[in-house]
């Protein structure tokens, strides 16, 4: 099972932590699982920008991003090669290293009714 490296953040993982992911699991739930709270104001449905991370290792093994996901990076703040939004980013057999953002812009949209 690969192994997940949350990297310090001050707000929501002040000392890191390295956590075994299953496969088929997002960043997002596993950061929950784990009790990192990180911000998701759509919920996790690919709507908004809060949950944007860096996948400083392994981002290659990740599921490829879709189309509204880039569209949702391009908005986000401190974008880099390697952001993905996590709750989109799912893990696949490698080792992952998670850095989660010191800043976060809400650019969510509302789902339709």
């Amino acid at each position: 099972m690969p192994l997940v490296t949350f990297l310090p953040h001050e707000k929501f993982c002040p000392e890191g932590l390295v956590v075994e992911a299953p496969s088929g699991t997002s960043i997002l739930e596993l950061a929950h699982e784990h009790h990192i709270e990180m911000e998701s104001a759509c919920g996790g449905v690919c709507a908004c920008t809060t949950c944007h991370c860096i996948v400083r290792k392994g981002f290659d093994s990740l599921n490829e991003a879709d189309e509204l996901e880039e569209d949702y990076l391009d908005k986000a703040w401190g974008l880099e090669a390697q952001s993905r939004l996590a709750c989109q980013a799912i893990v696949g057999e490698q080792d992952l290293t998670v850095e989660i953002p010191k800043y976060s812009l809400n650019h969510a949209a509302e789902a339709p009714h």
